[in-house]
């Protein structure tokens, strides 16, 4: 059976539905998964007509639950009401409540088991917040619903290279109080385990990036990889897991070093 894959259409008012017609416009989509989108049919026509012809006659086949989906159609769940403005390219509140509808209709049904996974076209993170959205990001909110504060990974993947970080969406100015012995050690398992699970990676090998510039130079820059890395990558690999560095982020990159890796764990959103 196909699996259902459940996707958010995000902030009303940004790319989301632009990237979910054109992606759903494939019809190769339709062959590997049964896709729900959760929004509103209304706004998804009115995105369509901002777009070229081939786009204008799309039908959606309106659903209640996951369990009512068909293969080979576009079926859509509403979570917001049709009455909603759109303003392309502005924030607002309205805008805001709606991506988080979709987005809490969308995790619930992942909760129940009725879709297999949650694909999430991009959210304004300031008019998403409420009283049940007081997370930086996606991966936060989703941490949080089905975990707690542990134990998941934000990864940025290509062809070329898969990407994981340490700290997600922190501010630079607290990033080094993030850099421990348990974060990085927490984030290396669970890096070890989706590699095995997820890429077919038997024996993963991970770079682990320094924190400062030149890896801390032997402490001249900054002690955490003396202190912090390295004793977190000693432990990983008493664990069983090839984790690598630390290395300096600027020259691993530059000189494709990543190539001879199955990951990269960074320690902070944007060195990653």
């Amino acid at each position: 059976m196909k699996p259902i894959i459940a996707i958010t259409a995000g902030d009303i008012n940004g790319v989301g539905y632009e990237i979910i017609l054109k992606s759903l416009i494939d019809p190769h989509i339709c062959e590997i998964c049964r896709p729900i989108v959760y929004g509103n049919a209304k706004i998804a026509r009115q995105h369509a007509k901002t777009l070229s012809e081939e786009y204008h006659n799309i039908q959606w086949n309106i659903i209640e639950s996951p369990k009512q989906a068909k293969d080979g159609r576009l079926n859509l769940i509403t979570c917001y009401s049709d009455d909603i403005p759109l303003n392309l390219g502005k924030s607002t509140a309205e805008a805001g409540q709606a991506s988080f509808k979709s987005l809490q209709r969308a995790t619930g049904d992942l909760q129940q088991g009725l879709v297999d996974a949650i694909v999430t076209a991009p959210i304004n993170k300031d008019n998403i917040q409420n009283e049940q959205f007081t997370y930086s990001g996606h991966t936060e909110y989703l941490t949080h619903y089905f975990k707690g504060d542990t134990d998941s990974l934000m990864m940025m993947i290509s062809d070329r290279m898969r990407v994981a970080l340490v700290c997600n969406h922190t501010p630079i100015a607290q990033v080094s109080e993030k850099i421990t012995i348990e974060n990085i050690l927490v984030k290396l398992a669970v890096l070890n385990k989706t590699l095995q699970m997820d890429f077919s990676c038997r024996k993963p090998r991970i770079a682990v990036l320094a924190l400062n510039p030149h890896a801390g130079d032997n402490g001249l820059i900054g002690k955490e990889e003396q202190e912090i890395i390295r004793p977190a990558i000693a432990q990983a690999q008493e664990q069983g897991i090839y984790a690598f560095g630390p290395y300096s982020a600027d020259g691993f990159f530059g000189a494709g070093q990543y190539n001879h890796f199955d990951a990269v764990l960074a320690m902070y959103h944007d060195q990653g």
